[in-house]
């Protein structure tokens, strides 16, 4: 069930692109083609860290984070993922799931600001959200 007060907070509207809902968190592709890179979001109003969510929340954002995980290691055949929920600039609590390849222009540091966000080719991004979409689930 999700929060009727809940909104995307304004910084990850601007950042991402919206794929869709999952029973906790809504899924999103960060607007950079350097990295295959997603978050999820819980829908509960408030939510700035995991404790935040009641343990049965908690639970669902785990299983939704694996899920979304195995989805995307598949799809890319990545070397690594990364996964994190910093929020340290937009205090939303999300969760980063980061596809890494040793040869990415970030190896082997964190994706945050080593390289402009890189825009999405249209057809290369759709192409990539409808295979991640059959995989979770949702469409």
């Amino acid at each position: 069930m999700s929060d009727a007060a809940w909104s995307l907070h304004s910084q990850l509207q601007k950042d991402t692109i919206d794929i869709g809902d999952l029973p906790l968190c809504r899924v999103l592709v960060i607007k950079d083609a350097h990295y295959p890179w997603l978050l999820l979001v819980p829908r509960r109003e408030g939510a700035v860290e995991i404790i935040d969510l009641d343990e049965v929340a908690q639970a669902q954002l785990m299983t939704e984070v694996s899920r979304v995980a195995r989805a995307l290691k598949e799809i890319t055949k990545c070397d690594k993922l990364n996964i994190a929920a910093l929020g340290n600039l937009v205090p939303q609590l999300h969760v980063h799931v980061v596809a890494r390849r040793t040869s990415d222009a970030a190896w082997p540091r964190p994706v945050w600001g080593v390289m402009p966000p890189l825009a999405h080719d249209a057809e290369e991004v759709q192409n990539f959200i409808s295979a991640l979409r059959r995989k979770i689930w949702l469409g």
